[in-house]
């Protein structure tokens, strides 16, 4: 049996010569097991999206909490605590989006920069800011000021949608009517 000789490359590097080994089995499977694992991954996680990047695992677990805290304080009175989380479900948002659109666009413009009402994109709210006002005067309206109360027509799930939505575009400072009312911080 032949023994292998030791080959020296013919280059060095300051004075440093280099054998030409091959490398061993266990090295070379880890390395190409590792290639074949990224390509497979980017393709399944990226280019396909089949299954759920950490991000999004994150997201879903935040949702399933918020839901979970709402759910314990159901039937309880309204607080600001609740109508904050319920302003981070994109669902309860998007329906408070669509009630917006339908029943306060008319007075507060599509984006809620303001027309007859007030800008509510800003920072000064004429009946505070609180999540607990804005819920407040959705549902009690201000007659003095031409706000209609919507809490019995739309009832308290659509009030509390509304007012997420509102919650969710505040402070966006989108230019429109000039601020009106006290600066809330």
């Amino acid at each position: 049996m032949t023994e292998k000789q030791d080959v020296i490359l013919d280059h060095d590097y300051d004075g440093i010569q280099e054998y030409d080994n091959r490398l061993p089995n266990w090295w070379l499977a880890i390395l190409y097991g590792t290639v074949v694992f990224s390509l497979a991954y980017w393709l399944f996680m990226h280019t396909f999206g089949i299954g759920n990047l950490q991000v999004e695992k994150y997201e879903h677990e935040m949702k399933a909490a918020t839901e979970m805290l709402l759910a314990q304080s159901a039937g309880e009175e309204v607080t600001d605590e609740s109508l904050r989380l319920m302003a981070e479900l994109p669902e309860t948002v998007s329906l408070g989006a669509e009630l917006y659109s339908q029943y306060c666009a008319v007075c507060h413009s599509t984006k809620g920069e303001g027309l007859v009402g007030p800008n509510l994109t800003d920072k000064y709210w004429i009946h505070g800011g609180k999540p607990t006002d804005i819920h407040r005067v959705i549902s009690e309206g201000v007659l003095s000021k031409g706000m209609a109360a919507w809490g019995s027509q739309l009832g308290p799930t659509r009030v509390e949608a509304l007012s997420a939505f509102l919650l969710s575009i505040q402070n966006m400072e989108i230019p429109g009517k000039a601020a009106e009312g006290e600066l809330m911080k």
